[in-house]
């Protein structure tokens, strides 16, 4: 909330609070009603006769010398001296030709009046703690709307791209107070999925270039040895076969660093980690509704069970599955799911945009190897290499295959 609706709230309620507290106050005085006139007047009119009766303002009894009730206007008043004294009635003596014949007991309404400015100050407050209640209600609603969900959106989107999504993009909305964040967040995003094509373009140079250089040297030592070889039928003593078989040895050494560096380089790749732990499938269908930011899966279904996975290589996995799917078939993608005998849980991914040649499907599951079908898109030809090794790493497999008009890759994750 921002801080003029703070400073509004507080103002509204303290001057809310401020109007019932002198309400209270001023309600709390007694208003003392007395009918001095019309009192005397039927004090007279009963003198004259002790059981006449007549409309007045006020309610009263009428009792005589002996304390008989006479009359009484309603029911529930006093209706002796005793009882009168104790609830502070009037009590006026009515004589006749100097004899008290009897007393007018006049009700005082006090505890009435009491209860009715007693319940007007509980409905005050009852409706000052509802109206609050409310505007807590809202701001707690506008905090959820505004704050809470847009922070979890948020948060969402940052695991999305520790895990390596940079694919998907953050939803813009500047009516919440992250909002003025989002487009920067987005941009960050952007930025760093185009780092990570220049990073993908920088070790696949790499790579071009340790096997060119591997190549070039390898054919000057191959010749290096070829000659040493020749030399050595040719010695003419012990000691020039000894220094030619030194250049051999050293040829060789070369050869085995150039093997070296060159299979240390395409390695890298396998270094990442991975540690399998208990995973409910629902969190699995839950990764798919979220790497899924063009809706293009339909209805996805996977029944329950618990496998054996990294939920962060797993979401990898699947993030990019279904960004391949985007790039290369742009069709609505279909999710089906299976059990395979007792242990092993299936998940097929699908889509129909017309799937690889054959003669591929072997080969883009391989390092650098893209289908005919990449031509012009960009990729490395290296997300199916990884996902496949993070489902080896996770007991699991994965399988690419041509079906129903499309492309499916299959998913195999052991149970738990």
């Amino acid at each position: 909330m921002k801080v003029r609706f703070l400073i509004l709230y507080m103002v509204i309620f303290s001057a809310l609070g401020a109007v019932i507290c002198v309400m209270i106050a001023g309600g709390s005085k007694q208003d003392t009603v007395s009918y001095p006139t019309e009192i005397n007047r039927l004090v007279i009119r009963l003198s004259e006769n002790l059981e006449t009766t007549s409309d007045e303002p006020f309610d009263y009894a009428v009792i005589d010398q002996e304390g008989n009730l006479l009359y009484a206007s309603k029911e529930g008043i006093s209706t002796s001296v005793s009882a009168a004294s104790a609830h502070y009635d009037v009590i006026r003596d009515i004589e006749k030709d100097g004899a008290v014949v009897g007393r007018l007991l006049v009700h005082n309404p006090y505890l009435e009046l009491q209860s009715k400015r007693d319940l007007k100050q509980a409905l005050m407050i009852g409706a000052l703690l509802l109206m609050m209640l409310i505007v807590s209600l809202g701001y707690f609603l506008y905090l959820r709307n505004r704050v809470v969900k847009p922070f979890d959106k948020m948060k969402s989107f940052a695991t999305r791209v520790a895990s390596g999504d940079l694919d998907t993009p953050l939803e813009m909305d500047r009516g919440h107070v992250f909002g003025a964040f989002t487009e920067s967040f987005d941009i960050m995003r952007e930025e760093l999925a185009n780092s990570r094509e220049r990073e993908a373009e920088a070790v696949r140079s790499r790579k071009e270039l340790v096997a060119e250089l591997s190549h070039d040297i390898k054919t000057p030592v191959a010749s290096i040895k070829a000659m040493a070889d020749v030399m050595s039928l040719t010695a003419k003593d012990e000691m020039e076969r000894e220094t030619i078989a030194a250049i051999n040895g050293k040829a060789d050494q070369i050869d085995h660093l150039i093997s070296n560096l060159f299979h240390a380089t395409l390695e890298e790749l396998e270094q990442l980690e991975v540690r399998p732990e208990e995973l409910s499938s629902t969190e699995l269908l839950q990764m798919i509704r979220e790497a899924d930011y063009q809706k293009k899966v339909k209805k996805p279904e996977i029944p329950d069970a618990v496998v054996l996975a990294d939920r962060l290589r797993i979401n990898q996995v699947i993030s990019n599955i279904i960004s391949n799917s985007y790039k290369y078939a742009g069709t609505d993608i279909y999710v089906a799911s299976r059990f395979e005998g007792q242990k092993c849980l299936v998940i097929d991914i699908s889509d129909r945009g017309g799937g690889v040649p054959e003669q591929e499907i072997d080969l883009i599951t391989q390092k650098f190897k893209r289908g005919s079908n990449a031509a012009g898109k960009d990729g490395s030809g290296l997300g199916l290499y990884i996902s496949g090794y993070f489902m080896e790493k996770m007991q699991g497999s994965l399988e690419c295959l041509n079906q129903d008009g499309g492309f499916t890759v299959r998913l195999k994750m052991p149970m738990a």
